[in-house]
């Protein structure tokens, strides 16, 4: 199992997800003993090499800062995007999941996006307060949802 966290400890409340994974790696008892095999793993964005990081994985979340949405956090499946379209080096996890199928192929593992609400995405800034009570509650959101299925 993988958590796989972006974004851009430089810019406010990108590092959401970086954060989260800072964290989480911290809290030594967060993640149930089933759990030995669950890997972190950040980047600044997705791209096309991620897809070989699914390869042999049970269950994949894709950690990431929201512009918009719901407040503290939305999390919910992915699923392929229908079409490819590469415009950046970088992807969404539907992208990657497009990806995934036609590079590798076989059936891709269970995705799903943990979306953390942010609001100051400036260079140089740090979390608002508002990411930072975000952050707090996906993270404990996670340890809890993980307990659940292990």
């Amino acid at each position: 199992m993988l958590i796989l966290a972006c974004g851009n400890p430089s810019r406010g409340d990108d590092a959401l997800g970086p954060t989260l994974i800072e964290r989480l790696s911290a809290l030594p008892d967060a993640m149930p003993e089933a759990d030995q095999a669950f890997d972190l793993l950040t980047d600044f964005q997705l791209q096309i090499e991620h897809a070989l990081d699914l390869q042999g994985r049970e269950l994949v979340i894709f950690v990431d800062a929201a512009l918009a949405g719901p407040e503290p956090f939305a999390f919910g499946p992915v699923v392929p995007e229908p079409a490819l379209s590469i415009t950046t080096h970088a992807l969404s996890p539907g992208g990657l999941l497009r990806v995934y199928q036609e590079a590798i192929g076989g059936q891709a593992p269970d995705c799903r996006l943990l979306a953390i609400r942010g609001y100051d995405f400036e260079l140089g800034a740090g979390l608002s307060q508002g990411a930072a009570a975000n952050l707090l509650a996906a993270l404990a959101f996670l340890v809890d949802w993980r307990g659940r299925r292990a």
